[in-house]
């Protein structure tokens, strides 16, 4: 004989009462503000007291940081010289040298650190293909014939496959800037150093070159592998001086393949060596050229080039957005203050 269960075990499987704690019961104690007039109004003036003198301190800490913006691209001596032959022979793949000088003045001495930055306009870095195109795996420094289907159509070159992969390394910005301060008696090259101009995560991290002693045995890791089809160096030239900045490891390639939110934007080129004894304490002021190697044409998308001198403050660079937004929360928070106030007062006396 089989046993048959009691009903009481049966209600008790079958029910879906919930258990009768104040949480399954919505029983829970709540606190529930209520918006008067006295608590309201306090909130408003006290926003706009504090964020007001907060935004004007943002404000002026911005405009004291120095800041110099030469877009290039434009300048009629580097279009007409470099823009409009370099296009043509850019798609064709013939290297051309063109180089192209713009003349500045400071007109007041620049203190502490100064950074070197160039910028590019309507180029649409944030573009999904694009921040997809690239083998991680590969920029660790394991090489592999094994072709990254992310990196397609710049995977390979007549068969051989390219490294580094991808339409971001593809596309790596090539200008060279060289400063130079005039006077009189001479003319003196500005100091740039390379050294951590790229995330330290990312040098430490995310971009490993094949395990290398020297320069040679670097290239030989190299070895059978193609370079991106828009470049006019491998990965192992480009900087023959310092194997810590060549490859994978090289920290220009690393800028760049830290890709931008926006189609504007500004990367970090150099920062001031202040180890000479001229630009100890900064940038003098006086007359500078900047010399331009024109390599990177942006005639085909419509974009525009720029070369960014600035200093910082402790806030980070120039950004008058944040001041200005506090001083405008500021505002409406004692313009609405005021006005619920005097509506207040006119209901209650009325």
């Amino acid at each position: 004989m089989g046993l048959s269960r009691t009903s009481d075990e049966t209600e008790e499987e079958t029910s879906r009462k919930p258990s009768g704690s104040d949480f399954h019961q919505q029983k829970l104690r709540a606190w529930q503000p209520i918006l008067t007039a006295s608590t309201i109004l306090p909130v408003f003036f006290t926003i706009g007291i504090i964020f007001i003198p907060i935004g004007i301190a943002l404000l002026a800490t911005s405009n004291n940081i120095n800041e110099k913006v030469i877009e290039y691209s434009s300048n009629k001596t580097c279009f007409d010289k470099c823009e409009n032959v370099l296009a043509k022979n850019f798609v064709e793949g013939i290297k051309v040298d063109c180089k192209c000088d713009i003349k500045f003045s400071l007109k007041e001495k620049w203190e502490g650190d100064v950074f070197f930055y160039y910028g590019l306009s309507d180029f649409y870095q944030n573009h999904r293909r694009y921040v997809r195109s690239r083998d991680d795996s590969q920029l660790h420094g394991k090489l592999s014939n094994t072709i990254n289907a992310n990196c397609k159509p710049f995977d390979k070159d007549n068969n051989t496959v390219i490294a580094p992969c991808g339409a971001i390394a593809n596309s790596l910005f090539t200008d060279v800037f060289k400063l130079q301060l005039l006077s009189k008696s001479a003319i003196t090259p500005v100091p740039m150093t390379y050294k951590n101009i790229a995330w330290k995560s990312d040098r430490e991290v995310k971009f490993k070159n094949p395990k290398a002693k020297n320069l040679e045995e670097l290239k030989d890791a190299f070895e059978g592998y193609a370079k991106p089809k828009y470049w006019t160096k491998n990965i192992y030239e480009l900087d023959t001086q310092n194997l810590d900045n060549n490859g994978f490891e090289n920290q220009d390639f690393i800028v760049w393949m830290r890709v931008a939110a926006f189609p504007t934007f500004r990367k970090l080129y150099r920062r001031l060596n202040r180890t000479a004894d001229s630009f100890r304490n900064g940038l003098p002021a006086g007359d500078y050229q900047l010399t331009i190697d024109y390599n990177y044409p942006v005639r085909e998308f419509k974009g525009k080039k720029r070369f960014i001198l600035t200093t910082t403050s402790w806030m980070g660079g120039k950004n008058p957005f944040l001041g200005i937004a506090y001083i405008v929360v500021g505002c409406l928070c004692l313009g609405f203050g005021f006005m619920f106030l005097i509506i207040h007062l006119k209901v209650r006396n009325g």
